[in-house]
């Protein structure tokens, strides 16, 4: 389980769907029983003491009633596509439940930026383009290897590392079926290795909650 500052307020945790229950009993332990509401994110907890959780679904789940449904929805086994990419780096894979049933990691060398000036620097530019642009295309390549033939098996795509990249990738036409697919949730993940791919299906599979303290009494 991690935990990191909100923007807004408040702070995120990362929670494992088969630990969902018990962290729902320490919430309710520490601040009091909670009410339930359904919202589109998932369910929003309000404790007695003001205290909040908002408990969002993980990619590929759809939409619970109550406390109940939800657990049982977010302990469910979901067939994800993931698609990560930074730099000249791209990692696919498909996971089922959290197991990574096919990947592929692919890595093209993409110059770093220079402060040089002058016609120099409009040359390392263009080679640094085209550089990227070839690194887009292998990524490309890739997906329409590993991703697009189990579409119509996946719940949903998660993605990772840098948006940009993410965007172009998914903007090719021939991946719209893909596209479609794509999760709000942007994993934050270093430069894709097998092993960062291998990780990346805890993110995304986890119940992402955005947990708000009650204000402190006046003085």
């Amino acid at each position: 389980m991690s935990s990191r500052p909100a923007a807004g307020g408040g702070r995120w945790v990362d929670v494992e769907p088969a630990r969902v229950a018990r962290w729902i009993d320490g919430f309710a332990a520490r601040h009091g029983p909670p009410q339930t509401t359904p919202t589109p994110y998932g369910l929003l907890l309000t404790a007695p003491d003001g205290a909040s959780a908002e408990l969002h679904h993980p990619p590929g789940t759809p939409p619970a009633g109550d406390l109940p449904g939800f657990l049982d929805l977010v302990s469910t086994a979901r067939r994800l596509g993931l698609l990560l990419a930074r730099k000249g780096a791209v990692a696919v894979g498909v996971a089922d439940g959290a197991t990574l049933v096919t990947s592929k990691v692919d890595t093209r060398y993409v110059q770093g930026r220079t402060a040089a000036g002058g016609w120099s620097q409009q040359r390392f530019a263009r080679r640094r383009d085209n550089q990227a642009k070839a690194a887009m295309a292998d990524a490309v390549d890739l997906a329409l290897r590993l991703l697009l033939p189990a579409v119509g098996s996946l719940d949903a795509v998660v993605a990772g590392g840098d948006r940009r990249a993410i965007d172009t990738i998914l903007a090719d036409r021939r991946l719209a079926p893909l596209a479609a697919l794509r999760a709000d949730r942007l994993l934050d993940v270093p430069e894709p290795r097998h092993a960062v791919l291998v990780d990346a299906i805890a993110a995304a599979r986890a119940v992402r909650v955005l947990v708000r303290d009650p204000d402190p009494p006046a003085a």
